[in-house]
């Protein structure tokens, strides 16, 4: 297999040219794009025409994928979230965040592939946590060492949103006694390349622990600006035919919502990762 790389950017993110993702993935292919997921964090793919089942497929050749709780799922692969705006509020996205960090074990990754596209907007910016982290003061690094966060999906899908009928309250319910608050390291080694990265975001992370809660609001608060950085981040001017396959252990993503009223309609596939440490 040929495959052409080309980087975005110092800090993450890589074109990748000579792969179609419609067909089934061989030991070497995933070998080699496992390899360029860790050394790049997140790659993008052009004209790729995929079906859900596709990349249901795809995916799961990197381990067994996730079903969302609350989000609509595909009628023909019920792994693959429907993310419609016409069907629901996907305001929850608009803000950094890494993918279901509020289970115990959050996704390796995640493959989101464009189904309808705005005109204009619609972009998705990724930021890489390795860099963040390496980017910060030795006093500070030690300062966070064997210090953890509480995670809580109600953060992001808070029941003023998410519980409006009784269905969609009974699923709301079910979800909170399924996945209570949870706790992860706020930074996390990764278990493949052994580098460290921040591992929080505004999208789920509510509360340090072991520390006051003003000194641990502060904290947060310094953390998720520091991480969105420009100088840690990429923004992707999606295209029909894209897909993006992203590293969820060491980076944070935000979807731009600056579109409306138009439509736009994603589908993504969530590789279940391991236990945070």
């Amino acid at each position: 297999m040929s495959l052409q790389l080309t980087r975005l950017s110092p800090a993450l993110g890589a074109v990748v040219e000579g792969m179609d993702l419609a067909r089934p993935l061989d030991d070497e292919q995933r070998r080699t794009l496992s390899e360029a997921l860790l050394r790049h964090q997140v790659l993008f793919f052009r004209g790729q025409d995929i079906t859900p089942l596709q990349q249901r497929n795809f995916a799961v050749r990197f381990g067994d994928l996730h079903t969302h709780p609350i989000y609509p799922q595909h009628p023909d692969a019920r792994e693959i979230v429907v993310l419609d705006t016409d069907v629901a509020d996907l305001q929850d996205n608009a803000i950094w965040h890494t993918d279901v960090t509020f289970i115990e074990t959050p996704p390796l990754g995640a493959v989101l592939a464009a189904r309808l596209l705005p005109e204009l907007g619609g972009d998705t910016l990724w930021a890489s946590g390795i860099a963040a982290y390496e980017a910060l003061s030795a006093s500070l690094k030690a300062r966070l060492e064997g210090l953890s966060a509480v995670h809580d999906f109600a953060k992001s899908f808070p029941l003023a949103r998410y519980g409006l009928t009784d269905d969609d309250r009974r699923r709301w319910d079910e979800t909170r006694r399924k996945h209570p608050p949870i706790s992860h390291p706020l930074v996390r080694i990764h278990p493949e390349s052994g580098r460290r990265a921040l591992f929080v975001s505004e999208g789920f992370t509510v509360a340090v622990n072991d520390l006051p809660e003003a000194e641990g609001q502060a904290l947060l608060q310094f953390l998720f600006a520091h991480q969105s950085r420009p100088e840690f981040s990429i923004r992707w001017r999606w295209q029909p035919g894209d897909v993006a396959f992203w590293d969820n252990r060491c980076t944070i993503h935000y979807a731009v919502d600056d579109y409306r009223p138009a439509r736009r309609v994603m589908h993504r596939a969530t590789i279940l990762g391991d236990r945070p440490y």
